[in-house]
């Protein structure tokens, strides 16, 4: 995994590139994925059999999880987290490329795409929120590090994310281990830095096509949120999942890659 030092730390991602032999002379036909608060690079495997025979995949780890280290004292902000998703773009010399960020990674994505419109071919948004006042469910987690520490929180967190028996036992026990690892100082502050976001006045200049996967009962987005931003986009479609929770991407890998796929296919 290639890193870039940026902003006071390495920010660590991947490409993989196992297109066909004919397909890889379309260097725009590469697809960015951006996970979530409590996720890594790795939640995004599942989605790849649907995807690595035509697109090049670039995966980053956000700053406080998987191999990605947070410096001392760093000032979280979206913008910051957006600045972030810009570097890596950079360093792994894409242009142009397709966009898919889930929660605040999704939300992280309708930045950049709203500040380089010309450089995101499409966009996908996958339990993610345009304005952090509307979020529920997150006042609990300073208590809950402090009391308990990440393992803790990563418990909670996984009856948040999802319902019982919508992954395997194994499944189950790889993403709390590894939400567990997270840095235990970053969570809050990047909550709150989602929390105070309000994309409103930014969400006019994301006009390349953009799909929206919701699930049907996130504890943290409502569906009316998602509903909203659906509304207010230019061009833009959204698919909610029934009996699904806010691990989304993760426990419906499978149908949400290959519901990417089929709009790839037709809009990208």
């Amino acid at each position: 995994m290639p890193a870039i030092e940026h902003a006071g730390a390495a920010i660590h991602y991947d490409v993989i590139d196992q297109r066909l032999p004919w397909l890889r002379g379309n260097a725009e036909d590469t697809v960015v994925f951006h996970h979530g608060l409590g996720a890594c690079a790795d939640v995004w495997l599942g989605w790849l059999p649907a995807l690595i025979a035509r697109y090049r995949i670039v995966r980053l780890d956000m700053r406080g999880h998987g191999r990605s280290p947070v410096p001392a004292g760093y000032p979280w902000s979206m913008d910051a987290l957006a600045g972030d998703l810009a570097a890596v773009a950079d360093a792994a010399g894409l242009a142009r490329f397709h966009l898919v960020g889930e929660s605040i990674g999704g939300t992280t994505a309708m930045i950049y795409a709203a500040r380089h419109p010309r450089r995101v071919r499409t966009l996908t948004v996958s339990n993610g929120a345009h304005r952090g006042d509307a979020l529920t469910n997150l006042d609990p987690w300073a208590r809950i590090i402090a009391d308990g520490g990440m393992a803790a929180w990563s418990a909670h967190m996984m009856r948040m994310r999802f319902h019982e028996g919508a992954i395997d036992a194994q499944a189950w026990r790889w993403y709390e281990e590894q939400q567990a690892t997270c840095d235990r100082d970053s969570v809050v502050p990047a909550a709150a830095a989602l929390h105070g976001a309000d994309l409103t006045p930014q969400l006019g200049a994301i006009t390349m096509p953009t799909q929206l996967l919701h699930p049907d009962a996130s504890p943290f987005i409502p569906l009316a949120l998602m509903a909203e931003l659906n509304a207010a986009l230019p061009d833009s479609r959204l698919r909610v999942f029934p009996h699904t929770r806010h691990g989304l991407p993760f426990s419906h890998a499978t149908a949400c890659a290959e519901e990417y796929a089929g709009f790839l296919r037709e809009r990208g």
